[in-house]
């Protein structure tokens, strides 16, 4: 099933006063709410392999845990080789308490022996060969070729999927749809800002219930779609 786009989202939308009030207003008004922790790894080691790791762990996982986690495992295997070199035992317990520790283990040491086998212990920059990692979608995928490689791509968590249909930017039923909806919309200069700009506007006004539209600086623009009770 095709995404549906809302009319009044064909209309041109002013998308650098919308984005720029968001991000003036998390730096005035909340300015210790921290960046992604994904976005701190890929500032801190610039390169594509700790993002891959990072976000793998991410997956339905706190930020305040996917951090610490993704630093610990980090610090024992900083390349693919030490990564694969690990137990499977060994990935649980560092990454422990992340969502599915278990499961992620496996999938980073199966994700760490292909990048050695089929790449050169080096991150693939194609979406094609970053899907066939154990462990990554698309998500995961357009996040590394964002933060890890710089390439154009527009990354939908569950905050960007959320926030674009209340807004009435899109009217779709699915991230792999909000992600097609919105390069069709949205500027390319806002691809890869626009998800570490919505994650943030998520957990600080944003939420999934009860949001706080009474301090919303983008409530002027916001159609509100599914909006309930809010603050």
């Amino acid at each position: 099933m095709r995404a549906r786009i809302p009319m009044r989202s064909l209309v041109r939308v002013p998308w650098a006063r919308i984005l720029a009030a968001m991000a003036t207003a998390l730096t005035e008004r909340y300015p210790d709410r921290p960046i992604p922790s994904v976005s701190a790894v890929a500032r801190r080691a610039r390169e594509p392999f700790p993002v891959l790791v990072a976000t793998i762990i991410s997956a339905r996982t706190k930020d305040a845990v996917t951090g610490p986690a993704a630093e610990r495992l980090l610090a024992a295997a900083p390349s693919p080789a030490a990564l694969a070199s690990l137990s499977e035992t060994r990935i649980a317990r560092l990454i422990y308490p992340a969502g599915f520790y278990r499961t992620k283990a496996g999938n980073l040491r199966a994700a760490a022996r292909l990048l050695v086998e089929r790449h050169g212990s080096r991150v693939p920059e194609t979406m094609e060969d970053l899907l066939a990692l154990p462990g990554v979608g698309r998500k995961t995928a357009n996040l590394v070729r964002n933060l890890g490689f710089g390439l154009d791509g527009i990354c939908v968590d569950t905050h960007v999927h959320r926030i674009s249909n209340r807004m009435g930017w899109v009217a779709t039923g699915s991230p792999a749809q909000t992600e097609r909806a919105l390069m069709a919309l949205l500027p390319r200069r806002y691809w890869i800002p626009i998800n570490e700009l919505l994650v943030r506007w998520g957990q600080a006004v944003c939420a999934p219930l009860a949001p706080r539209c009474s301090e919303c600086a983008a409530a002027r623009w916001c159609g509100r779609a599914g909006v309930g009770r809010s603050r």
